[in-house]
This record gives structure tokens, C-alpha cells and sequence, in this order.
């Protein structure tokens, strides 16, 4: 189960900005190619009053500041330079969701929307929309509110939609809460009876589900495995992993996964069917050129399991290098 698509975080809403710039990101998306990525997908194209694109919208409705770089055509045109495929992530308000004001909630992300794919949409890397609001379970409006998103976007385009929920387990906190676990984490049965209930209710909407593999313990992974990829195939979704490349069970908020907890959950999606792996997220957590070293050593560990013969001959220039 090879890892084929990141998310990017560029807003960095909780983990720190590394504050690249054109030079940087290229470099990156180079890193990423040459170990088989070829999806993309912007988690979300602003937060709060922050934008990683001029928008029009934005500034005017949420006084949103202009940013000093285009980064979501930057993205668009490295995704058409090293053949990848680009989805771009909505709007999260910070504010009208958490009110429960729902219907506002999906009315700047409507907006916003039609201003980018007016904007951006004729650049061929442009390849699918990405619904950034993540639920557990079935509450607040989160049927309506993925279905009015998602179909406006295939309206728009016709291009395929994807949302990346998370499972409600015991692992399931607060990022900014000091615990790492609750008393309980749902049950199996309840996860499929909601879940279910979801998909009857966005069918024809959405088109993608990467259920986050991060908020169950190890032991219970394949068992909610198994029901993600037999509830997808029911409502005919397609059924990709977000394995998360950073550790849940560390007090620090947020360090690279340890390899054998990353190899353990991949052959878990693996083992279910799952069609596709993506990963929470490759820049921060797994890249050679991520502001943490330990991320250099899970691509160096990911490269030598999946590609030991790449790996062999990186090793044996490295060593050349230094020689030199």
C-alpha cells in the first residue's frame, strides 16, 4: 500500500508554517514525485482571516489578509510540472461553524468556489475539490452541509469530490487539549450505523472518502478498515486511507510517526481493499525537507522499504558526496 497523495497545509493551522517560498516548494514537490505521490490536495484554501490566494471574496465578506504569494497557482502549476493531479480544499470560517451557523458556513464556500474555479479552473492540474470540514459523526448539519458543497462543485466542474472524515475513537481530541485520550472511543456498530446514514445522505455528492486511520488504537484499525471500504462500496464511493504521518500517542501536538506504527497502519488499508493511500501530511511529517529531522528518517525509512534499490543508490551518492 504505497502512500500516492498528500494534503497541504499551507495555512498551518495547528502545526507551524515552514515558510516556503517558490524555490522551497518545488524542491518539495520534487521529493514527493520521486517516491510515487502524484495527488495533491490543499486542506483548505484559507482559515479565519488567512487566505493562500488573492480572493476577492474573502477579503471583502471576512476581512481576510491579501497574501504576499499566490500559493494555491504555485500549486496548481508544480502539480502540472511533475504530473500530478490537484484538489482544491474549501474555505473553513473558524467561526460560522463553530456557531452551528451552518447554512453561512456553506454559503462563503459556495462563493468562494465559483471565484476559483472562474479564476484557476483552466489549469490542467485542476483535478478535484476537497470539502475541508471534518466530522466523526453523524451531528450538527453535516448531511446538508456536505451535500450542497459537493454537488456545487461537480455542477461547477464535474469533477469528483472528496471529504476525509475521522473515526470517533479514543484517540479522538481536541489538538489543542492537553489529554491524548478520551474515556471511550465509539464502538464499531455505532461507527457503521452513522456512517451510514451519512453516505445515504450525500450520495451523488460526494464521490471520494479518506477515512483519517489516526483516532483508533492500532489493534482496532482493520476491523474500521473493513467497514469504511464495505460502506464506500455499498453507496459507490471510492475508499482511499488518510494514513497520518504523525504521531497521535506523543505529548508533544504534533511529531513525525514512528516507521513500524506508519508500516503497521498501511498494511492494515492494504489487508481492507482500500483503493488509495494519502497522507496528513507529507511536507511537515515525512519530507527530506521538513523542518523536523525526524521526518527525514521516515522518508528514508519509507524509501528503503518500498524502493530499496532507490534508496541502495541515494545511499552509495550521499556517501560519494561526502567523500568528495
Amino acid at each position: 500500500m504505497l502512500i500516492t497523495g498528500t494534503f497541504l497545509d499551507e495555512i498551518s493551522h495547528d502545526i507551524p508554517h515552514q515558510n516556503w517560498g517558490r524555490k522551497e516548494w518545488d524542491k518539495d514537490f520534487r521529493s514527493m514525485r520521486e517516491i510515487g505521490i502524484d495527488t495533491v490536495i490543499m486542506i483548505r484554501c484559507g482559515h479565519r482571516n488567512m487566505m493562500t490566494f488573492p480572493s476577492e471574496v474573502l477579503s471583502r465578506k471576512e476581512n481576510a489578509f491579501l497574501p504576499p504569494l499566490d500559493l494555491l497557482e504555485l500549486f496548481l502549476k508544480l502539480a502540472g510540472k511533475y504530473g500530478m493531479d490537484f484538489y482544491f480544499g474549501g474555505y473553513d470560517s473558524g467561526r460560522y461553524w463553530a456557531n452551528k451557523q451552518f447554512e453561512s458556513e456553506v454559503d462563503i464556500n459556495l462563493a468562494v468556489f465559483d471565484e476559483v474555479w472562474k479564476k484557476y479552473g483552466h489549469y490542467p492540474a485542476f483535478r478535484g475539490w476537497y470539502l475541508p470540514h471534518e466530522v466523526g459523526r453523524n451531528t450538527g448539519s453535516i448531511i446538508p452541509t456536505y451535500a450542497r458543497m459537493g454537488r456545487h462543485c461537480k455542477q461547477l466542474s464535474g469533477l469528483p469530490v472528496l471529504i476525509s472524515p475521522f473515526i470517533s475513537g479514543a484517540k479522538g481530541v481536541n489538538q489543542f487539549a492537553g489529554e491524548l485520550r478520551t474515556a471511550t472511543g465509539i464502538s464499531v456498530a455505532e461507527h457503521e450505523k452513522e456512517w451510514n446514514a451519512i453516505f445515504d445522505g450525500i450520495r451523488e455528492a460526494v464521490d471520494i472518502v479518506a477515512f483519517q486511520d489516526g483516532h483508533v488504537d492500532f489493534h482496532e484499525l482493520t476491523e474500521f478498515l473493513n467497514v469504511n471500504k464495505s460502506l464506500a462500496d455499498k453507496y459507490g464511493l471510492r475508499s482511499w486511507t488518510n494514513s497520518e504521518s504523525f504521531d497521535r500517542d506523543m505529548p508533544i501536538k504534533f511529531l513525525p510517526i514512528k516507521w513500524d506504527k506508519m508500516l503497521l497502519k498501511l498494511n492494515a488499508a492494504e489487508a481492507a481493499g482500500i483503493d488509495k493511500a494519502i497522507t496528513f501530511e507529507f511536507s511537515h511529517f515525512m519530507s527530506p525537507n521538513s523542518c523536523y529531522f525526524q521526518a527525514h528518517g521516515l522518508y528514508n525509512r519509507y524509501r528503503e522499504h518500498f524502493y530499496p534499490e532507490l534508496f541502495a543508490k541515494r545511499e552509495k551518492q550521499l556517501l560519494l558526496n561526502q567523500s568528495a
